[in-house]
């Protein structure tokens, strides 16, 4: 497995991190009977997006490119 593989799968591991803290934050939101998504969701979603493109962009790439 290449080191971009590796990595690739590391931020595959933080984006479902993030997808619980997510759900949480959401959870928690409607516990708490608000009527709008928290911002702290849109920052997270934000990053989940960003590490998958990462991860993405490493399983593209070649080693040596």
């Amino acid at each position: 497995m290449s080191t971009f593989e590796e990595l690739a799968g590391r931020l595959d591991d933080i984006s479902a991190e993030l997808d619980q803290l997510s759900f949480d934050l959401l959870q928690q939101a409607v516990a708490e009977g608000a009527t709008r998504r928290p911002d702290d969701d849109k920052v997270v979603t934000q990053a989940r997006r960003a590490v998958e493109k990462a991860a993405h962009l490493l399983r593209r790439a070649q080693p040596g490119d």
